[in-house]
């Protein structure tokens, strides 16, 4: 174990365990860090379930998922106070010629704030973290969700999330769905098509087929297939999420992907053919999905986040009869002295034309090409 005094650079070399080790020493202040790799490290994972907020998101699955796709590099910490755990923080660094080398917490994660277990330490927690951006010469470093940086002028991007209370039951919850909701369910009960439940390749497979008609209808590239394979192998196979697939006699026709952890479940991915919509099978397979996860005892179903301006999908999820509230995504600039504005889109809408025309095969290798620079 190493011991360091504040004032001395912190050890960032991703070690396990306590090889890497930093203490402060103020007297009833001192806070004391550690850095784990939750990659080779089976050890965070038992840490980070005493906390009840900890999602599938700060599994080390997901951490897996992330590295083995991207070669993300993580930097998970463990903040002590008088030898009892204070917080913990998912970091990976994102390495990039053309957007630069941050941190994130976490990549490609809807809601990843850092697990506050002694409120007395949130500033303390803060400094050692602004500290550490600045040994890894991030250009800045990225809080997504909570009030970690409440303090500070603003926040980098804000979204909606909506939250579905499950405790009560399906049978309790489809009578709180809005009209149009319980519509669309009944009429793909009706339609004929079937729902499968599964955590296989095979699944995720089908699924991805949809994602990638359906990122191009949005006119976006999609992630690459390792990604989606590697969630197969690492999340599904952990038992932590399942895909619900809707089928017209054979052929897929929409699929929605689920994860879940402890008691809390997030809606991650959704897709569809959209020469089936008139089925309404997107509304079958949450329906399905809710189902399945009520009855594996999960108590709280979080649907993402939505964009500001996607007024269409923000209706959508309000009509689960979900609970709304705000996320804010705090990008700290590397002074540590204040949050860095949203950067302001000069998106112009080409691209999307661009990648609503390329043929699916066009589409794919420029997701593969673009998605390890972005987080």
């Amino acid at each position: 174990m190493k011991t360091l005094e504040q004032s001395e650079a912190v050890e960032t070399t991703p070690l396990s365990g306590d090889d890497s080790f930093v203490e402060s020493k103020t007297s009833d202040k001192s806070l004391q860090m550690r850095i784990l790799d939750p990659v080779n490290d089976p050890g965070w994972d038992h840490v980070v379930a005493l906390h009840r907020d900890a999602g599938c998101f700060y599994t080390s699955a997901w951490a897996k998922v992330l590295h083995q796709t991207y070669n993300h590099q993580p930097f998970y910490l463990q903040f002590f106070r008088r030898r009892r755990l204070a917080a913990l923080v998912p970091l990976m660094e994102v390495r990039s010629l053309f957007t630069g080398r941050r941190g994130v917490c976490l990549p490609f994660s809807d809601t990843c704030e850092p697990l506050i277990f002694d409120p007395e330490a949130v500033g303390l927690v803060r400094d050692h973290l602004v500290r550490f951006a600045q040994e890894r010469r991030w250009k800045h470093l990225e809080i997504r969700g909570g009030k970690f940086f409440q303090g500070a002028p603003g926040s980098a991007t804000k979204f909606y999330g909506h939250t579905l209370d499950l405790r009560s039951g399906a049978e309790a919850l489809i009578s709180r769905f809005d009209g149009p909701v319980r519509r669309a369910i009944r009429k793909a009960n009706k339609s004929g098509l079937t729902v499968e439940v599964s955590n296989t390749r095979k699944a995720m497979l089908d699924f991805y087929l949809l994602h990638i008609r359906t990122r191009r209808r949005h006119g976006l590239p999609p992630q690459p297939l390792p990604f989606f394979l590697n969630i197969a192998e690492e999340i599904m196979k952990a038992d932590l999420g399942f895909v619900a697939l809707a089928k017209n006699r054979t052929v897929p026709v929409a699929a929605a992907v689920f994860f879940y952890s402890g008691e809390a479940a997030l809606f991650k991915f959704g897709a569809s053919d959209e020469r089936s919509h008139e089925l309404r099978g997107n509304n079958l397979v949450m329906w399905e999905g809710i189902k399945g996860l009520c009855e594996k005892g999960v108590r709280t179903l979080h649907f993402g986040r939505t964009s500001f301006d996607n007024d269409g999908l923000r209706r959508f999820k309000l009509g689960w009869d979900t609970e709304e509230e705000t996320i804010d995504y705090f990008r700290l600039d590397p002074s540590g002295r204040q949050c860095l504005p949203p950067a302001q889109s000069q998106d112009s809408g080409l691209h999307k034309k661009v990648f609503g025309r390329l043929p699916l095969m066009f589409n794919r290798l420029a997701g593969s090409m673009i998605y390890p620079h972005l987080d």
